[in-house]
């Protein structure tokens, strides 16, 4: 066997596509300053020196497979992370979402950490009876306690700590550096200096039912201050839909739809709110960048916002238009001191429960983890 400053972990990522480049620098940190050296393997998607460098590893390999390729048996990719594999000491395979897992349980020998971002993994019978098979050498990480809880009734006859919950996170000092200043904001995104203005950010899609948003802005309008302003960022299908039903509702002119903003969460501190109206977000990234902007935040009250906002924020029931519109027209009214409460438990909450460190802390206190790895002497 090779020294221990020369064992690896192998991170094997479907896509590097919207957020998943930084999930995997959220996975590769956690070894950080450890003796394991991390190995980042990319399915799909072609080589990108961008997301090389987010990638935060060791080394960065790119499959390139196009999501065609990888249907099926998936022999091909078996073979290849094989001779990734061989000849170097890899302790553990970190797989995220379901294919790269089914890959790395039937291709190689090694423990695996299966990681899963979406509600359903569990729900088909041959997914069942595939936990079932490798569940010896198989662990499962849910980026939310609801993902968990959706996995854990997928595959009820496992222990319930060979399926834990690991929540995404961020670099929360290197965000809030780069988050403009209020001002500079409002320029970006072409949104009036002074006005109160409630922001979202998310796929124009029935998932992020930006409907219910519309609606809700509706009925606060009447009792929100001045130029009162929505400002939706993102792209997708509904978005001629959202637009009609804006005009519909009397509002057209005071709802901005700003498409897709590059590296958008610099620009976040425009908003006075941000309101998340998705039905059962797995997680709601935006929620913590919205607190690194210090941005007071309310999202629906399912999926995985929840454990997010915690006390930084405030929920309202999926589709329920009136309870966010109360919910509008308080932030629009809230006394300084009491946003700026709000704010500073945001912070906090990020530095204690979703920052690297806290991630890195409870990852090493997994039992799938230390029974595989030992305990982290390192982090002592």
């Amino acid at each position: 066997m090779r020294p221990l400053a020369e064992r690896r972990i192998l991170q094997f990522c479907h896509c590097h596509y919207g957020p998943f480049g930084d999930v995997a620098r959220q996975y590769a940190v956690l070894f950080k300053d450890s003796p394991y050296k991390v190995t980042t393997v990319y399915l799909t998607d072609p080589p990108s020196d961008e997301i090389t460098a987010l990638s935060a590893s060791d080394e960065v390999i790119y499959l390139d497979y196009d999501g065609g390729d990888v249907r099926g048996l998936k022999l091909d990719a078996m073979r290849r992370v094989r001779e990734i594999i061989a000849g170097r000491d890899f302790a553990l395979i970190l797989a995220h979402r379901f294919k790269p897992i089914h890959i790395s349980c039937w291709g190689t020998s090694l423990p695996v950490i299966g990681v899963h971002h979406a509600f359903g993994d569990y729900d088909r019978l041959t997914h069942k009876l595939f936990a079932r098979w490798f569940g010896k050498r198989l662990g499962l990480l849910g980026v939310s306690d609801a993902i968990r809880d959706d996995i854990r009734r997928g595959v009820p006859s496992w222990a319930s700590d060979r399926i834990e919950t690991l929540h995404n996170r961020i670099d929360v000092d290197a965000v809030r550096a780069e988050v403009l200043p209020r001002e500079a904001a409002r320029e970006l995104l072409g949104l009036p200096r002074d006005a109160f203005v409630v922001g979202n950010v998310g796929r124009l899609h029935p998932d992020k039912d930006q409907a219910t948003l519309l609606r809700g802005f509706a009925r606060a309008l009447p009792e929100l201050p001045g130029e009162a302003m929505l400002a939706i960022l993102g792209k997708g299908r509904l978005e001629d839909d959202l637009r009609k039903l804006a005009a519909e509702l009397g509002i057209a002119a005071r709802v901005r739809f700003l498409g897709q903003v590059p590296n958008a969460r610099r620009a976040f501190s425009a908003f006075d709110l941000f309101a998340l109206s998705s039905d059962h977000e797995p997680f709601g990234m935006v929620l913590l960048e919205a607190m690194a902007a210090r941005v007071p935040v309310v999202a629906t009250d399912c999926g995985g916002a929840p454990e997010v906002v915690g006390d930084a924020g405030e929920l309202f029931p999926l589709g329920g238009a009136a309870a966010l519109a109360g919910l509008i027209v308080k932030a629009a009214r809230r006394p300084e001191a009491e946003r700026e409460l709000l704010v500073e438990r945001g912070t906090a909450r990020l530095y204690t429960h979703f920052s690297d460190e806290a991630a890195r802390r409870r990852f090493f206190e997994l039992p799938m983890v230390t029974s595989v790895l030992g305990e982290p002497e390192w982090l002592r």
